[in-house]
């Protein structure tokens, strides 16, 4: 332990990054055991008892902690002679997701909410989300892929990264599951720019996927295009307008709009969370504390919306605060990077500190009603035994990238 932390290069920086992962950590845990346990009696829960849901995740935390310290045990170059191997094997628990929803039906994988997006070795165990997995195993293979290769000034030279990139997206979107399939594209341009390609080249690949998202939009299923359009569905002259006019509601949502459904259905959560976050007001309303933590006023509280639970106790200045940690791991990730003069080092924690802020911003900009509703959680923060385990073992290579020495052939120019 005294060498993971104490020992090697950028001591510093490597304790700021694990302070502040500690820090999310603690607050995850005392917002989830806040809804389960409000200061004030509340009524029966419709979404289920939530006052043992902190437990698990404090066991969660135990777990990625294991897996923090076990990420640090070799060197990061190790892992990535092996990435392939581990991309691959991700695929094929994905695959299986999809003859468990397609094909035939397998005991273990199962349909929650019409997705199949889980694996459940036991009903006593917690259930396993391989495209959260799927996540740093393609941050991996990537990033060993683009090693020490110079011939991405070439537009043909892209179509290595796309196979790898677009394979794993179809799969996690045919589950369904939108929020980790927009989370890969985000991390594809970023590690792919820092290996050198030419920005007029991805500026064109953008350019193309606009052109295309008409096709893409018809495509989708219908709670993903109500998703994607509730952005637009908040503003009351265009709900108006949706309701008078069929043929753009049609458009919109795929079927004929009803305001009444939009309240109720398909804005709920987006209205609701709103509230709780204007409702904090400047200081919140103090630890186990608020409407939204006392009633069962808003689903996934403790999951997909917690950011909206922190600004209902905490307010404006703890939200910021939490931001403050997030800013603190990724200045900590940059400056491993920019320290590292190993390109797979380099890439990897790129790749990782690009998750981590796309993830971070799609979930907070779902939260106050600035992007689309995507399932994707809050990292170390949210519920959720595999993204905290993804999440704490991503920072256990970032923090593995920055204590190693860099491999380098030559000395420096």
């Amino acid at each position: 332990m005294y060498s993971l932390f104490l020992k090697g290069r950028l001591r510093i920086v490597r304790l700021c990054l694990v302070a502040a992962t500690l820090a999310l950590i603690a607050i995850g845990i005392a917002t989830i055991y806040s809804v389960g346990h409000p200061a004030e009696p509340s009524p029966a829960s419709q979404t289920g008892d939530l006052s043992n849901f902190w437990k698990k995740q404090l066991i969660f935390a135990a777990i990625a902690a294991v897996a923090f310290i076990a990420a640090n045990l070799v060197n990061y170059r190790r892992f990535g002679t092996v990435s392939f191997w581990i991309y691959g094997f991700v695929l094929l628990l994905l695959g299986l997701l999809l003859v468990g929803k397609y094909l035939v039906s397998i005991p273990f994988i199962p349909e929650i909410n019409y997705a199949h997006r889980w694996i459940r070795i036991h009903p006593k165990l917690p259930q396993i989300q391989p495209s959260e997995f799927c996540k740093l195993a393609y941050i991996l293979a990537l990033a060993w892929y683009l090693r020490y290769r110079s011939n991405y000034r070439n537009f043909s030279a892209l179509i290595g990264p796309f196979v790898l990139t677009l394979l794993p997206m179809v799969l996690i979107l045919l589950e369904p599951d939108l929020g980790t399939a927009m989370l890969m594209m985000p991390v594809f341009f970023t590690m792919l720019f820092i290996a050198g390609a030419r920005t007029k080249h991805l500026l064109l690949v953008v350019l193309m996927a606009i052109l295309i998202s008409p096709l893409l939009w018809y495509k989708m299923r219908s709670y993903h295009r109500i998703r994607i359009s509730s952005l637009v569905l908040q503003n009351a002259w265009v709900r108006e307008k949706a309701e008078k006019h069929p043929w753009l509601g049609k458009v919109l949502v795929g079927t004929k709009f009803s305001e009444k459904q939009w309240k109720s259905t398909w804005g709920w959560h987006l209205i609701r969370s709103k509230y709780a976050v204007a409702s904090g007001g400047a200081r919140g309303h103090g630890f186990r504390r608020g409407p939204f933590v006392k009633y069962d006023f808003l689903e996934e509280r403790h999951n997909d919306f917690i950011f909206a639970i922190i600004a209902q106790q905490w307010g404006f200045w703890g939200c910021l605060a939490v931001l403050g940690l997030y800013v603190i791991i990724v200045g900590c990730g940059l400056e491993i990077a920019a320290n590292n003069t190993d390109p797979f080092g380099r890439l990897l924690a790129v790749g990782i500190v690009a998750m981590f802020v796309v993830e971070v911003i799609v979930n907070v900009s779902m939260t106050v009603g600035l992007m689309p509703i995507t399932g994707l959680t809050l990292p170390l923060v949210s519920y959720g035994g595999s993204s905290l385990l993804v999440s704490m073992t991503s920072l256990g290579l970032l923090n593995n990238v920055g204590r190693c020495r860099p491999f380098s052939l030559a000395r420096k120019s």
